[in-house]
């Protein structure tokens, strides 16, 4: 999917970006999929990876996060070995390479990939094998990528505490942070209180899913119970602003007091465009990318950031969502090394690291400008 050209001859493959919203499970090549699933028994709807990679997007074109969600069982079902985990983790990390993100978070469920007889440990041991690979030769290549882990809990499910205490277990074997995901509606992060009240009593920090597929109680919920640093989407903090249109040129935004926490201390939003676009999340305002409040949240000094979500249910990569967006909206390179700025801000790192990440970045984008 390279060659995402802004503004006719700089490719946005050519741009150091960050990734902090990627699922594993959401990212598989089609070719690994029609391989592996060849191998275990699994039948498929495609019998190519065009075709499968069609059948994956039609199906997350749904409108609907629980709808969307389905096609997962696939993906998880060629997930429950050992060296299945490590190759998709592996080629997770060349992929990411390939679009030039320096630093990526990926996340996923380790409760999801044990019907092989596998343990939450051995999973993440096998992911965080996975990831080393890939790490190692996209060093071979000449370059140089870093990528942690990301433990979810399913919020459906009653094991937060456990995988909580897994993410903190394996906190300096790769994992940096603690998320939660899967239907929204219905299953807000205060079911996982005391799962939350143990990352906080080991300083361990969580990003959790919330303003996706359910609107401002979630994210208060999010912020509150789960005392989350970044919020997984947050799109639907929008509900929280009133926008007043005078004329056709000015316009007069309220920012509600939710909405003004957020903004005001810089809770970063991990948006991701087309994904948005296909659960419904940004229904309230429009269908098509040019509705996304984005924008707007952007304009009024949120910390917004990029992110791809499911590259393979999106039929994306992060090249592809600000070549999209720069399209929209007419943003230019200064725009553009903003939103991987706040990434590299928002970051599970510490503070050196950190700012030694946005110093790359910044002398990548100078370097095209």
């Amino acid at each position: 999917m390279a060659g995402w050209l802004l503004w006719g001859d700089v490719d946005a493959a050519s741009l150091p970006k960050v990734s902090l919203h990627d699922h594993l499970d959401g990212g598989l090549r089609p070719a690994t999929v029609l391989e592996l699933a060849d191998e275990a028994g699994i039948a498929l709807e495609a019998d190519t990876p065009e075709a499968l990679g069609a059948w994956f997007r039609d199906r997350a074109d749904s409108g609907s996060l629980v709808e969307y969600l389905t096609t997962f069982a696939v993906t998880t079902g060629v997930m429950q070995t050992a060296p299945n985990l490590e190759r998709i983790a592996r080629e997770f990390v060349l992929d990411l390479d390939d679009d030039g993100v320096i630093y990526g978070e990926v996340r996923w469920a380790p409760e999801q990939h044990l019907q092989g007889g596998l343990t939450l440990d051995g999973a993440v041991e096998a992911v965080q094998r996975g990831l080393d690979a890939g790490v190692d030769l996209v060093r071979q290549r000449g370059r140089s990528i870093q990528v942690g882990q990301l433990v979810t809990a399913m919020r459906h499910a009653d094991r937060g505490l456990e995988i909580a205490e897994l993410a903190v277990r394996h906190r300096d074997r790769g994992v940096v942070g603690f998320d939660i995901a899967g239907a929204e509606a219905g299953f807000p992060p205060s079911r996982h209180r005391v799962a939350f009240d143990y990352l906080a009593e080991h300083q361990f920090p969580a990003t959790v899913h919330a303003g996706e597929a359910d609107g401002l109680d979630s994210i208060r919920s999010a912020l509150f119970d789960g005392r989350a640093l970044r919020l997984g989407h947050g799109v639907r903090i929008a509900e929280d602003l009133v926008v007043e249109r005078e004329d056709a040129d000015r316009s007069y935004v309220t920012v509600g007091r939710l909405a003004r926490w957020i903004r005001d201390r810089q809770i970063p939003l991990e948006l991701a465009p087309s994904s948005n676009l296909q659960t419904g999340a940004i229904a309230t305002w429009g269908e098509a990318l040019e509705d996304h409040p984005f924008d707007l949240l952007y304009q009024l000094g949120f910390r917004v950031t990029v992110n791809t979500d499911n590259r393979l249910m999106s039929g994306t990569t992060l090249s592809r969502e600000l070549a999209l967006l720069t399209e929209a909206f007419d943003y230019d390179l200064d725009d553009l090394l903003t939103f991987q700025l706040n990434a590299a801000e928002a970051a599970f790192l510490p503070l050196e690291d950190r700012e030694d990440l946005a110093d790359r970045i910044t002398a990548g984008f100078e370097a095209i400008d």
